[in-house]
């Protein structure tokens, strides 16, 4: 355990380094002891229940962290004179040494597992009336339906279906669907299980690419460019193997049916133009483990208005004309994006929040004002102006609408099951 020493000045000394007691600090540790008075260590979970997750926690200068428990000995235990108290070493918690990778066999968890999500319990997608399938709907229904492991990477801008459209694949092929949003903080604990704290007892819970593996479910890792190397522990299983849980000592092979998918606004060389900030240059290996990249583009121009008019149809009446205009109007402006003339896009969730704001409403400018009012100032009143060009009646867009792929509508098939 770190030894420590009061800091009659605020502050408590860890290691040699100062812990400054901040006034938002003092805050959420008297929550915390609120809450759980007679505890010294704690779980993310725990620190969620309380408020926002402290990034001083995250920090590697205090070392709190120790496995995936957070030992807050050296700053909880100060009684309200602000002097030390005696503080009883925390009882040891009990960790299978890591194996050897077994022969296929699963060895013994030397700690009771934790199911927050019953196993009996199929994590299905919901599937949705108003779903119109487009881009790649057919490659990825085809790749799931085949039962065969093929990690996929699906690339393009935001707001454009990606992960929509695994979610209705996987909906309309009744197959299981573990997410995982990645972020910069997500490690192996996150991924594959760690020890937590349950009923005062250290136990491990599985993590969902455990469960994916064990149900040969489909697993999502969305925006996977958002993650740090920490996703390197995922090697072997991008490979279609098994994976030894290093904590319990048991060896997981993924059942048939298992693969993965993920998805991400770059192709995992970082974001160039900084628009995508905390995306990260992935590590060349791991890129290399996923078998195919799909670039997903917008929509076609018919397939949007498609789109739209669907959404309108699960609230009342259909305004066609405005659903039109709407596309015409953003479509002008993605090419104008492309052109590198305005710095931001309309994408189709923008389009559908528009609609949606319109049923609440009832005005279509206003509809329109806010839901890109989180543009800048110069970009909102050229969209604007757009707006009222097309809505007016003026031609901007002379070239004829894209293409449309035709077949996409049949291949979302309510009786194709898996």
């Amino acid at each position: 355990m770190s030894k420590w020493t009061y800091n009659p000045a605020e502050s408590v000394n860890v290691d040699g380094k100062n812990f400054h007691m901040t006034p938002p600090r003092k805050e959420f540790l008297e929550a915390l002891k609120s809450k759980y008075p007679n505890q010294l260590q704690f779980t993310k979970e725990q620190f969620d229940a309380v408020g926002e997750f402290p990034y001083w926690l995250k920090s590697n200068r205090y070392n709190f962290k120790e496995g995936s428990v957070f030992n807050l000995t050296p700053i909880l235990a100060i009684d309200s004179n602000g002097t030390t108290v005696a503080v009883p070493e925390p009882a040891p918690v009990n960790i299978a040494p890591q194996a050897v990778a077994p022969q296929n066999m699963p060895v013994a968890a030397a700690t009771e597992k934790v199911n927050i999500i019953d196993d009996n319990v199929k994590i299905i997608p919901e599937k949705m009336s108003n779903y119109v399938p487009f881009g790649h709907f057919k490659d990825v229904k085809n790749i799931i339906k085949s039962k065969i492991f093929f990690p996929v990477f699906v690339t393009g801008l935001s707001g454009n279906g990606k992960t929509l459209m695994i979610e209705q694949v996987c909906a309309q092929l009744k197959r299981e669907l573990f997410r995982v949003n990645i972020t910069i903080e997500t490690d192996e604990d996150d991924l594959m299980g760690g020890h937590t704290l349950q009923n005062g007892n250290i136990t491990f819970r599985e993590g969902p690419v455990v469960k994916a593996m064990r149900k040969g479910a489909v697993l999502l890792l969305d925006e996977v460019d958002l993650g740090s190397n920490k996703l390197m522990c995922l090697q072997s299983v991008l490979e279609g193997k098994g994976y030894l849980i290093k904590k319990t000592g048991e060896w997981v092979q993924p059942k048939p049916g298992f693969t993965i998918l993920a998805t991400a606004n770059t192709k995992g060389q970082g974001s160039e133009d900084g628009k995508f900030i905390g995306t990260q240059i992935m590590n060349e290996a791991m890129l290399e483990r996923f078998a195919i990249t799909m670039q997903q583009e917008y929509p076609a121009v018919a397939i949007e208005k498609k789109i739209l008019k669907k959404e309108m149809e699960l609230t009342g009446d259909v305004d066609e004309e405005f659903c039109d205009k709407l596309v015409d109007w953003a479509d002008v402006i993605r090419k104008t994006y492309y052109e590198g003339a305005i710095d931001d896009v309309i994408t189709t969730r923008r389009l559908v929040h528009i609609v949606n704001a319109f049923k609440m409403f009832g005005d279509k400018l206003k509809s329109i004002e806010m839901c890109i009012s989180r543009f800048d100032e110069d970009t909102r009143n050229a969209v604007l102006d757009l707006y009222t060009k097309v809505d007016a009646g003026v031609n901007l867009n002379e070239e004829s609408e894209n293409s449309i792929d035709e077949n996409n509508d049949s291949d979302y098939n309510d009786n194709d099951e898996y």
